[in-house]
């Protein structure tokens, strides 16, 4: 069969979907994103339908199919399980010359949803005569294709502050995957994974952000004004940092910085270890019916210190749970502080080290015996520390 390819510009136009389960559940997305006017019909929909019904995103009429549904709709995606009831829907879109995809029956549609990728403005979609899996093959070649075209193009100048996520290079988002391909220039931290840094262009600069030579501070600002001075000079920055750039990763300072020298910035959010180091251990810092809230806190500073701006004895009167990041120095001060203020020494706590990489360890205990089992054991930074109920779920 030769099929005529064409896109569909839906924005404003109305698209009836008949049926609320799985299947319309997957086509929903595409078709919102166009923008088209949704209507559904049918007795049920799924949860995720139903959220979006509840939240204006499409129209639901609660009943069967009837014949008129489909007058003034530009497109008909049929999506039950029935095939008595997918002819009567198809039937009546034959009737009115109105294009029908056809979830149940293929060759009985009058129009196909092929196999679509998307890469910025670009998209491609491959079609089949029924070897659906030949033609996610072929996207997937092309999508592949696309992301190293894209990578090779310039971008304008600017910075990037890039999340790379807990440590696993795996765990990077696309997006940072990408940008950080286009880098001409990469200041990275030391949590970052770096394999990562293997795959940069052989022609980026790349600036290793430990190995400043000055104090914290000094430091700051000399990776402020490096980013701000690659910048300027036309070139596109990536700020590449462990974990979430706005979870203690000095990203705010970053962006600032970079604001007030006229410099464009855009942030990429990462995976943060104070929960994925956690979850990789089989911990979840939430648990219905355990905990209805976590705080994540830094402990580089003592909590005795006038530099600490973390309340702990409000932490240690709260039932949910701690994350302590960067805490292995302190820990034992930290703990002492939880309990002297009035969290039991018996709560249930763990340490995880390096999480998402083959160094991982995790470590139970409580919050009494701590800060000694990690001397113990010989646990290092970076590490991140848990303290709740919590601690003692195996997932």
């Amino acid at each position: 069969m030769n099929l005529y390819p064409m896109a569909l510009r839906l924005d404003g136009r109305r698209v009836l979907v008949v049926g609320g389960g799985a299947v319309a559940t997957r086509r929903m997305p595409a078709l919102l994103a166009a923008g088209a006017r949704v209507e559904v019909v049918s007795p049920e929909l799924t949860p995720a339908l139903r959220g979006l019904a509840d939240q204006g995103r499409l129209t639901w009429n609660e009943r069967s199919f009837h014949p008129d549904d489909v007058r003034g709709a530009w497109l008909v995606q049929v999506a039950v399980d029935d095939p008595v009831a997918a002819a009567a829907v198809s039937a009546a879109a034959e009737e009115h010359q109105i294009f029908c995809v056809r979830a149940d029956d293929r060759d009985a549609a009058t129009a196909w949803t092929p196999a679509v990728t998307r890469h910025g403005e670009i998209t491609v979609a491959v079609t089949d005569s029924g070897d659906r899996r030949r033609a996610i093959g072929v996207r997937d070649l092309v999508a592949g294709a696309l992301e190293s075209a894209t990578a090779a193009e310039p971008m304008p100048a600017g910075v990037a502050l890039v999340g790379s996520g807990p440590g696993d290079p795996e765990l990077i988002t696309v997006l940072g995957r990408r940008l950080l391909a286009a880098a001409d220039v990469v200041v990275a931290d030391r949590l970052v994974p770096g394999s990562l840094l293997g795959e940069l262009r052989p022609d980026a600069e790349f600036v290793d952000a430990a190995k400043i030579p000055y104090g914290p501070s000094a430091a700051q600002e000399e990776i402020n004004r490096i980013l701000v001075d690659r910048a300027k000079a036309g070139k596109f920055v990536v700020r590449l940092k462990g974990g979430d750039p706005y979870v203690f990763g000095r990203g705010g300072e970053e962006a600032i910085a970079c604001a007030e020298a006229g410099v464009p910035v855009r942030v990429v959010p990462g995976v943060t270890s104070a929960i994925a180091a956690p979850a990789l251990a089989g911990i979840p810092v939430t648990q219905r019916g355990v905990a209805h809230e976590f705080t994540v806190v830094s402990g580089h500073v003592p909590p005795d210190s006038p530099a600490s701006l973390v309340d702990w004895a409000a932490l240690a009167r709260m039932r949910g749970t701690v994350v302590v990041l960067m805490g292995l120095k302190n820990l034992k001060s930290i703990t002492e502080a939880l309990i002297r203020h009035g969290r039991d020494d018996a709560t249930p706590a763990a340490v995880v080290q390096e999480g998402s990489t083959d160094a991982q360890r995790s470590l139970r205990t409580t919050l009494g015996a701590i800060a000694a089992d990690v001397v113990e054991a010989g646990i290092r930074p970076p590490a991140v520390v848990v303290i709740g109920e919590v601690a003692a779920i195996v997932a």
